[in-house]
């Protein structure tokens, strides 16, 4: 199983890079939407939308992605920027204030629409934010994704090696306290690495700030999966798809970034607004 799962990551991984340094910026949107239709079509399956609602959801969503790149491309920077911080600001009150809600109550949200706007607004901010991050450098993006990779192997390795401590058992039964504290560690290996690679390492007044930041983006990261694994438990199922072996679905790859990358986005968006 280890093995098949690191021969999937490592083909993803060579995919990725390819497209994210080579293919021009429509190629990059079209992958991008093709990606969020992708998760569309396996949240309606874990949202338990049947074949004609799900269908329709799907359709609904392309036409929302496809407006949005519609509105770019015809719209001034101010109103570009606007409707961006609109759907980023959706995403900021999930996750930091909603998904926590739903996960300490242990919410069971059955109700087909309640389900379907939580699906959008997990995936048409992360397809948002993959573009507009990619926009501004392929290598912010891939900085940023390459945070929660590397938060995502660490957890997985120590909490094998270490785990005794149940992070949620009644969520997520593998997820470990000693997963987190490895994946706290291997972020802050690989933001010292970076920083003293960056040119920047005489500053270390900012260091703290900085490793502070690393270690809330591991929270959101941790939250994002969790968050996925209470809807797939709700409905009764293991993976979200199987997309990708050894991996499951997309859903079950990009949990993590669906909690990070549009709240990176929101800051580089509020940043470029002051």
């Amino acid at each position: 199983m280890l093995k098949q799962r690191v021969i999937t990551a490592i083909i993803l991984l060579l995919l990725f890079l390819s497209a994210l340094f080579m293919l021009p910026a429509p190629g990059w949107i079209a992958l991008v939407i093709i990606m969020v239709m992708q998760g569309a079509s396996e949240w309606a399956r874990l949202a338990k939308l049947s074949n004609r609602p799900g269908h329709a959801y799907w359709w609904m969503t392309l036409l929302v992605m496809g407006g949005i790149v519609w509105f770019d491309a015809g719209h001034t920077l101010v109103q570009h920027a606007i409707l961006h911080f609109l759907i980023y600001a959706v995403s900021a009150l999930l996750w930091l204030v909603v998904v926590p809600f739903w996960l300490g109550m242990g919410w069971q949200v059955r109700q087909p629409l309640p389900m379907a706007l939580a699906g959008w607004a997990v995936l048409i901010p992360t397809g948002l934010a993959m573009m507009d991050l990619r926009e501004n450098s392929p290598w912010l993006l891939l900085g940023i994704m390459v945070l929660v990779w590397v938060a995502d192997i660490s957890a997985y390795f120590s909490g094998r090696k270490f785990g005794k401590h149940k992070l949620a058992p009644s969520i997520s039964p593998g997820k470990t306290w000693e997963g987190v504290i490895g994946a706290l560690l291997g972020v802050s290996v690989c933001v010292l690495l970076a920083w003293g690679l960056s040119g920047y390492g005489h500053l270390v007044m900012f260091l703290p700030v900085i490793l502070l930041a690393s270690w809330c983006w591991v929270g959101l990261a941790v939250i994002g999966d969790l968050f996925e694994s209470a809807v797939k438990r709700q409905a009764g199922v293991k993976d979200s798809g199987a997309l990708l072996p050894g991996h499951g679905g997309l859903l079950d790859r990009i949990d993590a970034l669906t909690s990070t990358l549009p709240l990176a986005a929101l800051a580089l968006l509020l940043q470029r607004l002051t």
